[in-house]
């Protein structure tokens, strides 16, 4: 009895969650509506762009520093144990400059991205969860974004001798089964982190407006999102 007793509890305020979501957005019109999620949409993809595209951007933020796969964590000790810590962390911080130097070219992808979104795209990233605006832009520009890394990534690894030592152990790894095989190319790997990196920061901002609304940047935001 007293589970069916929650599950009615826990129905009800869903409904009236949602009820209430519906009645505020009821107020917004369509404009604003799409207007405040391409604010939102944009200020979230240039703070993302600027904070991470800059010397040191991934080293700096524990959040999204790029390491070496975890299953290989124990060739870095090897090569820590046998005086190699310099080109360890060498390689490490090329990883991350890489990635730092791809983010900084993002902007372009990331507003032709904005520019293409529909009025249904914008309902549902209104309504939808903490990270709709980063999940809209995996959808919509991961593959130009990839396309976009691939050179400026391989250009900077190219620069340290470690990284082609780097991708023949992690090859080996992942002929064994030990990695996934997209980690055993180290440029692949620090695409695929950059754009980890980038959509987590864009997240991160998005999740602070949800929860702070009215501390957002303009008066459109406060009232669209102050609704929700």
């Amino acid at each position: 009895m007293k589970k069916i007793t929650k599950f009615i509890v826990a129905l009800s305020v869903g409904l009236a969650t949602t009820f209430i979501q519906a009645a505020g957005l009821s107020d917004i019109s369509s404009s604003d509506a799409s207007a405040s999620v391409k604010e939102a949409l944009t200020t979230g993809a240039k703070y993302a762009v600027s904070s991470l595209g800059k010397e040191n951007g991934f080293l700096d933020n524990s959040k999204v520093k790029i390491p070496l796969p975890d299953p290989l964590n124990r060739v870095e000790g090897l090569l820590r144990t046998f005086g190699m810590g310099k080109q360890a962390d060498e390689l490490i911080e090329t990883m991350n400059h890489a990635a730092e130097a791809a983010v900084a070219q993002t902007g372009p992808i990331l507003l032709d991205s904005i520019k293409k979104m529909s009025v249904r795209d914008a309902k549902d990233i209104l309504t939808g969860g903490d990270d709709s605006v980063s999940q809209y832009f995996r959808r919509t520009s991961s593959d130009a974004l990839t396309q976009k890394f691939g050179p400026i990534v391989k250009k900077a690894t190219q620069k340290v001798q470690l990284g082609d030592k780097y991708n023949s152990i992690a090859g080996k790894a992942a002929s064994v089964g030990l990695i996934d095989q997209k980690n055993a190319d180290l440029d692949s790997y620090v695409t695929q982190k950059s754009l980890d990196g980038l959509f987590a920061v864009i997240a991160e901002q998005e999740k602070s407006l949800r929860s702070n609304p009215l501390g957002a940047s303009s008066s459109l935001l406060k009232k669209v999102f102050g609704a929700l």
